[in-house]
């Protein structure tokens, strides 16, 4: 989960692309989520916390499940997603072997359409690696302690509620991007191009982070 919305690096750094709508100061958690949930949302937040309360217990295992990772499997885990999607957007772009829109025609000047092509292919790629992490983290927090399951589910719900508006905002970035793509050189906007996407890519692994950590000091202060 962010606790700031408004402070994370990608926001800070697509503010030099264009303007960004910064949160008005001195809002706390709740105020700053309630920017992004509308009525049917809250509504629904308040009964899954209700039910999240009534969480007494860790989640049962399951009859031929593998055991849950432990803390630090978890974090190898994440480590390694991370890694392989950090190698992914350091990789050489050559706009000669990427498919190109049929607009484009053949020998023309392709412009912004190779990075936007290899933006959109890096966010599916992140969608794809992410997503059953945080599943799998979330099912080791579930068996691990009355608590951690009470987090994972509040997870759950937020992931859920909060997914529409992620959906529509995340694939803005690469089209952001494209203003600071006129305004800059090459050399430079490859560069500001990767941080973004490294930026990205943190804020994306946030909750997952997030999660690896609650279950990592559960594990260390266990008597």
């Amino acid at each position: 989960m962010h606790s700031d919305f408004g402070s994370s690096r990608l926001v800070r750094q697509l503010g030099e692309a264009a303007p960004v709508d910064a949160p008005a100061p001195g809002m706390d958690f709740a105020e700053r989520l309630s920017l992004w949930l509308n009525a049917f949302d809250a509504i629904a937040l308040q009964s899954a916390q209700q039910a999240i309360r009534a969480i007494r217990t860790a989640a049962p295992p399951r009859p031929g499940a593998p055991r849950p990772p432990t803390a630090a499997t978890l974090a190898e885990d994440l480590a390694r997603v991370r890694s392989v999607l950090s190698r992914a957007i350091g990789r050489e772009l050559d706009p000669l072997a990427t498919a190109l829109p049929a607009s484009v025609a053949p020998g023309a000047d392709p412009g912004y359409a190779p990075y936007l092509h290899r933006h959109q292919a890096l966010q599916r790629q992140m969608d794809q690696l992410i997503a059953p992490l945080r599943d799998h983290a979330r099912q080791a927090l579930a068996a691990a302690s009355p608590r951690l399951r009470q987090l994972a589910a509040l997870d759950a719900t937020l992931e859920h509620l909060l997914a529409p508006r992620e959906q529509a905002l995340l694939p803005t970035v690469a089209q952001l991007l494209e203003r600071r793509y006129a305004q800059t050189s090459p050399e430079a906007f490859d560069r500001e191009w990767r941080l973004a996407l490294l930026a990205e890519l943190d804020l994306r692994l946030e909750p997952v982070t997030g999660l690896v950590e609650a279950l990592q000091h559960e594990s260390e202060h266990q008597p």
